[in-house]
């Protein structure tokens, strides 16, 4: 006797068919709305998110900022424009030698280009809260971080030579017509805080320059915005910004 036919898979196909036309017209359905959306609003709306991404980049990743003066010559020229993660210090440790943003920690800036602004100010303002423009506040400042919290920072200007810990630093980033130091210092980092040198020595209105002069001149490490990563612009000076700390290589943990 032959056995009876299995009609299952008729049931199954029935099944998959029913399945294959409701997401086909559920897709119909979905292309519809698309179609009936208008352009004004598919703009705004994928405008809208691209500026939500860019405040959140700015925010928690990436800032640009430029360069307004020499002090960090010749490591950054003015008017270069520069890109600084702030990921540093937090999920990553800075280090000895990073080239540092931080917001003025005690009126170290004269005058702020935000009071009066210009036309041109006004729309870098704009431009600069979601991040597609430096900031033209000029209440941040670029420097090199020389000394960490607990660490022995002094210079003599007799010869010239910046120690860190005890330890003589050869610094190839430093403006080679000038010596590591244009007045004598001898610090130890407070905790909290650190201390922070212009590439320029004698055009940088640093740590050294506000301390001998009784202003204070240690940064606190909450004002810090971040490390700086590359140049950015102009083009033809794309570098990257990470050769710092070799020069504190040989340096100890503590004095």
């Amino acid at each position: 006797m032959n056995a009876p036919e299995d009609s299952r898979p008729a049931v199954s196909d029935t099944a998959d068919t029913a399945a294959g036309e409701d997401r086909s017209a559920a897709s119909r359905e979905r292309s519809h709305r698309r179609a009936r959306m208008p352009l004004w609003l598919d703009t705004l709306i994928t405008m809208a998110v691209a500026l939500v991404i860019a405040v959140l980049v700015k925010t928690f990743l990436v800032q640009p900022f430029y360069i307004p003066s020499a002090s960090m010559n010749p490591t950054l020229l003015e008017d270069d424009k520069i890109l600084v993660s702030k990921l540093s210090p937090g999920v990553f440790d800075l280090q000895r030698g990073d080239v540092i943003v931080f917001e003025d920690p005690d009126d170290w800036i004269p005058g702020d280009a935000t009071e009066n602004p210009t036309p041109r100010v006004r729309v870098m303002m704009l431009l600069s809260m979601v991040g597609l423009a430096p900031d033209p506040s000029q209440d941040h400042l670029v420097k090199r971080l020389v000394g960490l919290p607990g660490d022995r920072v002094v210079c003599d200007t007799a010869d010239g030579v910046l120690e860190v810990n005890g330890t003589p630093l050869e610094e190839p980033y430093i403006n080679p017509g000038t010596s590591a130091c244009q007045v004598d210092f001898d610090v130890t980092v407070p905790e909290g805080k650190v201390w922070v040198m212009g590439d320029n020595r004698h055009a940088s209105a640093d740590s050294a320059w506000h301390e001998t002069r009784g202003d204070g001149g240690f940064v606190d490490t909450s004002d810090i915005t971040g490390r700086a990563e590359v140049i950015f612009w102009p083009a033809s000076s794309w570098e990257r910004l990470d050769d710092g700390r070799d020069a504190f290589a040989d340096v100890p943990e503590q004095p």
